[in-house]
């Protein structure tokens, strides 16, 4: 709760995720052994090599010997220290050392608390370091070797620790991506059987993920033995209904009554109501997916639909390009919106807009509309709105808006209502990611 606002930094791959966690541990154990290595190691190791030169300045100071004294004694050249006079106005007024030098700083506090004498202390490069006193004999300064006091080639473990911690994510990378990759796989062949494609899955990998993938493969096995049972019953009953159907049609043409008329007219609205019955039978999964031009496929529903004697205008099109689409069901769902449009109004109006993320299919009337709180409920099977919609203008069963939201889910969409602005009817949208 206290992280959240982490979240929008944080990757949203799983690819991305996963390399998070295996490089987090990895820089954060670099870091405490860096700062392990320097607290005991330069800091511990430069203390004690500095105790022991500190002893060696005190023999030298002990002894009383001028600076010319010292390097002409072999004691100078046992030590391997060499001492020279300086003048008062030549004395360093502070230390000195170079910004990022830090073991300096462990140098410099340890000499000046074994050295009292001590007046200043130089450390201008990796080779020397001089130190000054003011002594009886005057001013002198002593030189020596900057490794006595230094840890020999510190830099040896970081980059052995680089090199190693790189290699190691090297190698856990390329684990991680085979361990990761049957997950892909799967999401994949989710993601197509949600688009309504059926994809070949096997699954792999860890023995949770076999797990996913084995119920993933029940349940896309059940829906789709669902969807043909579904198919079949509705496809059989309406079957049936066409043979008394048929007989009430062939009695009625041959009846010159007045109401024979009215009969018929009944006969063809029920044989309608049948017709839409097998269309939300056969589903949206009709056929296969196939790259099509949705501006060409629309443009030419609306000629269809213009020769069919319907008030249907292409007002607009955006973008050019291909995307994988049941040519079928594209066309039923389109086809429902225009006749719902032309029913309930008296005019329709398309437009299409191609993106390089989504496809959307636009359909607007001049009717009465749809309420907001009553458009969801439009879109579910069997669903009539008399309040909402006039029904004087046709008869349905309220399987057409259902049947192009079934159609926009199966392709990976959704169908969505609202308030056309330019006709003050229905505005209902396909819209499809690419």
């Amino acid at each position: 709760m206290t992280f959240r606002w982490l979240k929008p930094y944080m990757p949203g791959s799983l690819y991305g995720r996963a390399i998070l966690i295996l490089l987090l541990p990895v820089v954060t154990v670099m870091l405490v052994v860096t700062v392990v290595f320097i607290q005991r190691h330069f800091e511990g190791v430069t203390k004690q090599m500095t105790n022991s030169v500190s002893r060696e300045v005190r023999v030298i100071l002990d002894s009383g010997m001028t600076a010319e004294e010292v390097s002409a004694s072999r004691m100078s050249a046992t030590l391997q220290i060499s001492a020279q006079s300086v003048d008062f106005d030549q004395l360093p007024r502070k230390n000195l050392r170079r910004w990022y030098d830090f073991t300096g700083i462990v140098m410099i506090r340890e000499f000046k608390r074994l050295l009292p004498g001590l007046l200043a202390v130089e450390l201008p490069d990796d080779h020397v370091v001089r130190l000054f006193f003011d002594t009886g004999s005057g001013p002198i300064e002593l030189n020596f070797d900057r490794k006595r006091v230094s840890a020999s080639n510190p830099h040896q473990l970081f980059v052995n620790m680089a090199v190693v911690a790189v290699l190691m994510t090297l190698i856990a990378y390329f684990y991680l991506r085979n361990q990761l990759r049957p997950i892909t796989r799967l999401a994949r062949a989710a993601e197509a059987f949600g688009r309504g494609r059926h994809v070949e899955y096997r699954p792999q990998g860890a023995v949770e993920v076999r797990a996913a993938g084995n119920a993933f493969l029940d349940m896309r096995a059940r829906i789709e033995r669902q969807i043909e049972q579904r198919t079949l019953m509705l496809s059989g009953v309406s079957h049936d209904l066409r043979t008394p159907l048929t007989r009430l049609k062939l009695g009625l043409s041959m009846l010159d009554d007045e109401d024979s008329a009215a009969m018929a007219q009944d006969v063809e609205d029920m044989e309608r109501l049948i017709n839409e019955f097998l269309d939300f039978a056969r589903g949206a999964r009709e056929g296969s997916a196939e790259p099509v031009d949705p501006v060409a496929l629309v443009r030419q529903i609306v000629e269809d639909a213009t020769r069919a004697q319907s008030d249907v205008k292409l007002v607009m099109t955006e973008g050019s390009g291909e995307v994988a689409l049941r040519v079928g069901g594209i066309r039923r769902a389109v086809e429902n919106l225009i006749n719902n449009a032309v029913r309930y109004g008296t005019r329709a109006e398309l437009s299409v807009l191609l993106t390089e993320k989504a496809l959307r299919i636009r359909v607007e009337d001049d009717g009465p509309g749809i309420p907001e709180d009553r458009r969801e409920e439009a879109m579910k099977p069997f669903a009539r709105l008399e309040p909402a919609r006039n029904q004087n203008k046709g008869t349905g069963v309220g399987l057409g808006l259902a049947i192009a939201a079934d159609i926009a889910r199966v392709h990976g969409g959704t169908l969505r209502l609202g308030e056309s602005q330019s006709m003050g009817g229905l505005r209902a949208d396909i819209v499809i990611g690419r």
